[in-house]
């Protein structure tokens, strides 16, 4: 089987190269460093690291604050952290001297012993559930502990692997433990066949979001640039075929409330030009971000062309609507904690298969308001406008959600990490 999955992805890897490599606006270049994802890795400086490994932007904001946490408990420890995507080095770029930033290398053994015999890793931090067969096994044949944290495994996945049993089955030997986000996931990787004593639930870390005041400072400021006397709504990280949903939605709430803003945030950059000149076509005053322009108080869609700023456009807002969810199966949803740690009132679409134990908090705390379509959303909108204490009521139960959720960070902090 093994054999056959290598054969298959040398097929592939042409495939995924190309998509990885391909220009697109906002995307950063990864130059030179193309060799890093055939095993052609720099030493680096300290000696038996930590490897953390996320895969690509979303994993690697939850690797930050656990990161963070270890330098503090241990300000000795190396921690050399791989991704895969140019976008998810530019967010651990961020850390500075914290860490050292490496490419992983293609799930083929050879380049992965490269990297090992470069780096030297003390053990393997693999950051939510991205499960290589042939670099688990080149690990584990290296000694190298393997531990996943913050994992998470849906419904929807537990029962595809079932169903590719086989080639599970090259990943669940050589995996060591698995820290996992919530109950229900720890039961869906035993059904997959991990014993109970690989299995810990240390809670989800990104309940441990970490609002810098300078992001309130700066969604203030952005603020009163779009006027704080006008209804200000936010649609966030939305994906090919919402954009004209959400723009139907704020077209019907404009007839409610005709100085309303919309805040529309495509969640990938390549896409940020076709949404503006949909926004244009449809006849919507639009200012991008990145305009600087001086007439931010009369347009009508605010188009966040940005990359890094989405906590400043959110605290800029009255309501996160969170996309990602109005595109059936395809996506199944955003995080909405960010939102929720800022004390947002909350809407999202009716899929939202990879955050259901969160939404399952948040509905239980009435914090959030599931929408269908353009109409619901724009009746949603209104109703909170026209009751502030609502608004203010829905934000605050959105807030305490993640006020006694927090702590996942130093549980895996204590329980992951091994001394090296």
């Amino acid at each position: 089987m093994r054999l056959i999955y290598t054969l298959l992805l040398a097929l592939l890897s042409p495939l995924f190269l190309y998509s990885l490599y391909k220009t697109k606006p906002g995307k950063p270049a990864f130059g030179s460093r193309w060799k890093e994802h055939w095993g052609c890795t720099p030493q680096v400086k300290a000696r038996r690291p930590i490897w953390i490994h996320a895969v690509s932007v979303g994993e690697s904001i939850a690797a930050v604050p656990v990161i963070k946490a270890l330098k503090q408990a241990r300000p000795e420890q190396a921690i050399v952290v791989t991704t895969t995507t140019s976008t998810g080095a530019e967010q651990i770029a961020k850390l500075g001297d914290l860490v050292e930033h490496r490419y992983m290398p293609l799930d083929f053994a050879w380049c992965v012993r490269r990297f090992i015999k470069a780096v030297q890793p003390a053990q393997l931090l693999i950051v939510e559930t991205e499960l290589w067969p042939n670099t688990l096994q080149t690990v584990h044949q290296r000694n190298i502990p393997v531990t996943v944290i913050n994992a998470r495994l849906s419904e929807r996945s537990c029962q595809r692997y079932q169903k590719f049993s086989a080639l599970f089955n090259l990943i669940r030997p050589y995996v060591d433990r698995i820290l996992c986000q919530y109950a229900s996931d720890g039961e869906r990787f035993q059904r997959l066949g991990f014993r109970a004593d690989q299995i810990e639930v240390t809670g989800s870390v990104k309940f441990d979001v970490d609002i810098n005041p300078q992001v309130l400072e700066a969604g203030a400021e952005l603020r009163q640039q779009l006027g704080t006397q006008r209804p200000v709504w936010i649609a966030a990280s939305t994906h090919e075929g919402e954009d004209a949903i959400l723009l139907a939605a704020h077209r019907q709430l404009l007839t409610h409330y005709p100085n309303a803003l919309l805040i529309l945030v495509p969640r990938h950059p390549e896409r940020f030009n076709a949404v503006f000149e949909l926004c244009q076509q449809q006849g919507f005053a639009t200012q991008r971000r990145t305009a600087q322009a001086s007439d931010a108080e009369t347009c009508q869609v605010y188009l966040g062309d940005t990359m890094g700023e989405m906590l400043t456009l959110i605290s800029a807002a009255d309501i996160c609507f969170m996309a990602g969810s109005l595109v059936g199966d395809k996506v199944g949803g955003h995080n909405l904690l960010e939102p929720a740690a800022l004390g947002k009132p909350l809407l999202n679409g009716p899929s939202f298969f990879n955050f259901s134990e969160i939404m399952k908090m948040l509905q239980g705390h009435n914090a959030v308001t599931i929408c269908t379509d353009s109409s619901s959303i724009s009746e949603a909108l209104s109703a909170l406008w026209a009751e502030p204490e609502l608004m203010k009521l829905k934000g605050s139960m959105a807030r305490k959600v993640v006020e006694r959720n927090r702590g996942a960070i130093n549980k895996v902090v204590s329980d992951a990490f091994t001394p090296s």
